[in-house]
């Protein structure tokens, strides 16, 4: 079954369907998602295991989307080289001042380090160094599919290299892996700053979406999180992200999440925020789950906040 649509619809895709109702509304449906939904329902009718294993199939597989015009000059002076990770080679860009503190960025579902190409400049100024990856089955860095652990494990085997960090920024599902893993500093050290967009807030209603969205049966979250917990021995609850977040030891937390976030309900940020001790949430207005990564008031805010 070809994965024609994946989670990118409910984390981070600023396709149609991710629109809000009254703009999607305009649109006709894509043949192709309508096409999955049967093919999912079919199975799932014959037998829910098999019908569960091909929407996990579906729900870990990101699509490699061609590269905007925007992003194109974002890499061209950085520093290349590539981590082992658990997933396989990762691929790590790096720009500024070996010897200055760094500021990691983990970009979410279907992104790549090229999406954060807004904050490089303004980081730079301010005398980081700036460290972005591709994660595990995206960008230039190997593999087909991926999970929440596996794209946390690949970050962690990053900041194991990086030396100083000042920083962590992370955007949706970069943001779930980096607090839900949670990563964490070496030699237990604690990390000054971390920085959650468009986050949220936990396997369960990421997976409560996508069974909505692919007009699954409730059934797929009970086999979501069993699955989970059978991968990982642990629950799938135990890795929301602010119930394991403060394991990464952040001196200082900032949720950015937009009121009008299409993909990731503003409620979910507001949850973090209030459930995180000492985080601090700003709201955004108008700029939905993925331009809120190219705004230059968002960005400065987080810049300023850093230091």
């Amino acid at each position: 079954m070809t994965n024609t649509y994946s989670p990118a619809y409910l984390l981070c895709a600023e396709e149609t369907l991710a629109a809000p109702p009254a703009v999607a509304m305009r649109y006709p449906e894509p043949a192709g998602l309508r096409w999955l939904r049967w093919q999912l329902g079919a199975l799932w009718a014959l037998s829910p295991a098999l019908g569960f294993r091909q929407a996990w199939r579906v729900f870990t597989t990101p699509r490699k989307l061609p590269t905007k015009a925007w992003e194109a000059p974002a890499l061209a002076d950085a520093r290349r080289r590539t981590v082992a990770a658990a997933s396989g080679a990762i691929a790590v860009y790096e720009w500024g001042p070996a010897a200055a503190p760094a500021v990691l960025l983990v970009h979410g579902w279907e992104h790549r380090a090229s999406f954060w190409r807004a904050w490089m400049g303004p980081l730079l100024a301010a005398g980081y160094r700036v460290v972005a990856l591709d994660g595990p089955a995206h960008g230039a860095s190997a593999g087909r599919r991926t999970t929440l652990t596996d794209f946390g494990g690949a970050v962690q085997a990053v900041v194991d290299t990086v030396g100083e960090v000042r920083a962590i920024v992370a955007h949706s599902f970069g943001a779930a892996s980096v607090a839900g893993l949670p990563v964490r500093l070496s030699a237990g050290a604690a990390l000054p700053r971390l920085v959650l967009i468009s986050a949220p807030e936990g396997p369960r209603p990421v997976a409560e979406r996508f069974a909505d969205f692919l007009h699954l049966p409730a059934d797929l979250v009970r086999r979501f999180a069993g699955h989970i917990e059978r991968r990982t021995g642990r629950t799938a609850d135990s890795f929301a992200v602010a119930a394991a977040g403060p394991g990464t030891g952040a001196e200082r937390v900032l949720v950015l999440h937009d009121e009008e976030d299409e993909i990731i309900p503003f409620a979910e940020g507001q949850h973090i925020a209030a459930a995180w001790p000492g985080a601090r949430l700003h709201a955004t207005h108008g700029l939905g789950h993925n331009r809120i990564l190219r705004d230059a008031e968002v960005v400065q805010l987080a810049v300023d906040f850093i230091g």
